[in-house]
């Protein structure tokens, strides 16, 4: 499992991704918050760990830019504010839990295991795009009412895609994300699974919803009669 620790204390950065690492986590980590939402908006990370007091970008401003972007994964506040409004804050915006400096190792690792196992707690049921919905729990596809059938994979491609509607997904975030592959350069698995997808989503529709943005990846969006 991936966890990105964004904390600006280079000692206590340091120590969080030693002992994630030890543990069998693989830590990615950022000094500043720009950093870190950078790298939160880049890669898929199963729990991000987030310092409130950070240069360029503090800790709300990251989890609320986080939340509004769609971005579910689970956070964990780490902070020296010990006050219950802090707390309340935290929470509100969209934080999973709230630790407070200092803490014990066993704590936190206890703490992180717990969201974990839970998991995005907000993730939407239902996704809607235009004519298209996406059912998550029952794997089911409909657009204009009439059910697409699509595969394991497919609906996996194609719900990534509704949830980050609007932003440019590279071939590479696709690849690890749905076949948890590393993608190479001449491989084209990525273009011929979503030739497939647009084939079942946008065919007989007039208009499209899955478009290429050459030289990037893929992008989800309702641009009404539009093509690319």
């Amino acid at each position: 499992m991936r966890i990105l620790i964004i904390e600006d204390e280079r000692r206590s950065r340091e120590f969080l991704a030693r002992g994630l690492a030890e543990n069998g986590f693989v830590a990615d980590t950022a000094e500043d918050g720009q950093a870190g939402l950078y790298l939160a908006e880049d890669r898929h990370y199963d729990l991000v760990v987030l310092d409130v007091m950070l240069p360029v970008m503090d800790g709300w401003s990251v989890l609320r830019a986080m939340r509004a972007k769609g971005i579910e994964t689970p956070v964990l506040f780490l902070t020296a504010r010990d006050t219950v409004p802090d707390r309340v804050k935290g929470l509100e915006l969209g934080a999973d839990d709230y630790l407070v400096k200092p803490f014990a190792w066993a704590e936190f690792l206890a703490r992180l295991r717990t969201l974990l196992r839970r998991g995005p707690a907000r993730q939407a049921e239902v996704i809607r795009l235009a004519d298209l919905e996406l059912d998550l729990p029952r794997m089911k596809a409909r657009r204009g009412g009439k059910v697409i059938d699509l595969t394991a994979k497919e609906f996996q491609l194609l719900s990534l895609l509704a949830r980050r509607a609007g932003d440019v997904l590279s071939r590479t975030l696709l690849a690890e994300q749905v076949w948890d592959m590393n993608f190479s350069t001449d491989s084209n698995a990525v273009d011929v699974a979503l030739g497939r997808l647009r084939r079942k989503v946008d065919e007989g529709f007039s208009s499209r919803l899955i478009h290429t943005v050459r030289g990037l990846g893929y992008v989800m969006e309702d641009r009404g009669h539009g093509h690319d």
